[in-house]
């Protein structure tokens, strides 16, 4: 089994020490998708490390060879696959927020529902990203931290508004932060589309948990 181990291609080759996968140009642009698509569905299913590269190959109806054209080695899809990933939910949910209303509830509640939305469409690549943090090496866990926390910041920067102008109770605002976050990792584990509750309910039903973790406790009534 393949674990990642760089191939001498001239698509592959890079300084150790680069973070970022290299860009490829337009041309091979179709057989990168193949391959990146057969890749998150053996690694969702499987894990990276019960994944091998023939097995990536066979389901994107390519030779090995043909991979190593295009990546150069197991690690390397690993990391596109997860800063894309990451990519895409920064833009979405930066685009709810700029979109949402002014008060710190309100924006909250836009960056819940695309997190959750996101989590529900994109099962796949979320529950990769929740779950193979552990498997990067050193310069592909520090590219993906950094895309995490930036992420991170855009829920707590939000939270600790809503402390500052009292519509937040919560004395825990980076807590409440990595908590409703990892409320959306935990959706795109176990949410079945089709099973009952669509995925605008299930945002629905999290806005409203995730306003509960922020609103602190509530005075009891005599």
């Amino acid at each position: 089994m393949d674990d990642g181990v760089t191939r001498g291609s001239a698509a592959g080759r890079r300084s150790p020490d680069s973070a970022e996968p290299p860009r490829r140009r337009a041309s091979s642009r179709g057989g990168i998708e193949v391959v990146l698509q057969s890749a998150i569905s053996n690694f969702a299913r499987v894990g990276y490390h019960g994944t091998s590269m023939r097995d990536i190959a066979g389901d994107a109806g390519m030779t090995v060879a043909t991979i190593y054209h295009h990546f150069a080695s197991k690690q390397e899809i690993l990391q596109a696959i997860m800063a894309a990933t990451l990519r895409d939910v920064i833009a979405l949910t930066r685009r709810a927020l700029v979109h949402a209303g002014g008060s710190p509830a309100e924006q909250l509640t836009a960056l819940v529902s695309a997190w959750i939305l996101f989590h529900t469409d994109r099962q796949a690549e979320a529950l990769i990203g929740a779950s193979e943090l552990r498997s990067l090496d050193t310069a592909g866990r520090r590219l993906i931290v950094a895309l995490r926390d930036e992420q991170e910041a855009m829920f707590r920067d939000v939270i600790e508004h809503g402390t500052q102008r009292g519509e937040f109770l919560t004395p825990y605002p980076v807590e409440a932060a990595r908590a409703i976050i990892n409320m959306g990792y935990s959706v795109a584990a176990w949410y079945r589309a089709g099973a009952g509750v669509t995925p605008a309910e299930m945002a629905a039903r999290y806005c409203e948990l995730a306003l509960g973790v922020v609103r602190g406790p509530r005075t009891p009534t005599p």
